[in-house]
């Protein structure tokens, strides 16, 4: 914990002053950041670091498992942050990032009992059941390695849609003001895994391709045949 307090000390006499410009412009004028991240609390996991963003780029929301509840009218965490996000700061890229070697993965993929002694977790991931079915019935032949890997990637799937059911979203995603993205990092060795969403995999992101998007921001109105009836 002592280093910990150091680093307070050394933001307060180092980071600081470097970018006290951005500081007093971010006060001034407030944030207005780039993209909502939705990521595992996973300590390996510092979304800002993996996307090198400077402060206000990046509106976070961070839990186990990088879930994402399905829209109900109880208040939530993850619920109030990505209505605020964007309600009111006008967000237009909302990711949801999973990774390797993922605790939260691992507690959904094996015996709920184990899991006895910690009940709000136990709650918590089963928002993740959606994943975990898709694994159990489609990839039946995986040792437990491998089945955590396909689970943290399917569950990252099951978070999309469930953000899909939140009525900000919804509403944004229909407007074509909003694109979502899945991500999963692999802590083993520092690649960017990003959701197609028109092959429906996850491809390594590369400088030399276009950057894999789950749903692109275009605009999709069930009903406009009625506008062209009327018309």
């Amino acid at each position: 914990m002592n280093e910990v307090i150091g680093r307070v000390f050394s933001f307060e006499k180092q980071t600081y002053p470097d970018a006290r410009g951005l500081y007093n412009k971010l006060a001034t004028d407030g944030q207005s950041p780039k993209a909502l991240i939705i990521s595992c609390a996973d300590s390996r996991i510092v979304p800002e670091h993996i996307v090198q963003a400077a402060p206000g780029d990046l509106f976070v929301c961070r839990n186990a498992g990088n879930i994402v509840p399905p829209y109900s009218t109880q208040n939530g965490g993850v619920t109030s942050t990505v209505e605020y996000a964007v309600a009111a700061l006008g967000i237009r890229d909302i990711i949801v990032c999973g990774h390797s070697d993922c605790g939260a993965m691992k507690g959904l993929a094996g015996d709920p009992a184990k899991l006895e002694s910690m009940p709000n977790v136990l709650a918590w991931l089963r928002h993740g059941s959606a994943a975990r079915q898709v694994v159990d019935q489609s990839y039946p032949e995986l040792d437990e390695t491998a089945r955590v890997r396909a689970l943290s990637l399917e569950n990252v799937v099951a978070q999309l849609a469930h953000l899909r059911t939140h009525p900000s979203v919804a509403a944004g995603l229909a407007r074509g003001e909003i694109a979502l993205h899945g991500w999963f990092v692999d802590i083993h060795n520092g690649t960017i895994l990003a959701l197609d969403g028109e092959t429906g995999r996850f491809a390594q992101i590369s400088e030399d391709r276009p950057l894999p998007v789950a749903q692109p921001a275009e605009k999709r109105l069930a009903a406009d045949f009625i506008a062209e009836a009327a018309e």
